[in-house]
């Protein structure tokens, strides 16, 4: 059975999304598109060096945090964080999408790999 997407939905989509704007290089940096409207959340596709594929941010009213998962291709959950607050939401979905347990300079050398492969 398929729920209905209702006003809060659309709501929570938006903030959602806002709060991932705040740090626009980061979310530019997962290859972040194809958001679509969930209940209670945000479902979007990345591109980035830990993951590739769907991703989904499910708030929980009764806790006010948020649920972040990443899926297989087949629609399994790869990775689940529960419990993350709002201030949080960026660098927990960065870790799993992009950098995972890569330092500043493991990641700027990974960056720079990549660009010198895009490039030739």
């Amino acid at each position: 059975m398929t729920q209905q997407i209702d006003n809060f939905d659309r709501d929570m989509a938006r903030y959602i999304l806002n709060i991932l704007r705040t740090q626009p290089n980061v979310m530019m940096s997962w290859g972040f598109h194809s958001a679509m409207i969930i209940k209670n959340g945000l479902r979007f596709f990345v591109h980035g060096f830990q993951h590739k594929g769907w991703c989904s941010v499910v708030y929980d009213e009764g806790k006010d945090t948020f649920t972040f998962c990443t899926y297989g291709i087949r629609g399994n959950i790869k990775y689940q964080v529960e419990d993350v607050y709002f201030d949080n939401l960026v660098e927990i979905i960065d870790s799993a999408v992009e950098t995972g347990k890569m330092n500043d300079e493991q990641y700027k050398q990974k960056v720079s790999e990549w660009l010198k492969k895009g490039v030739a």
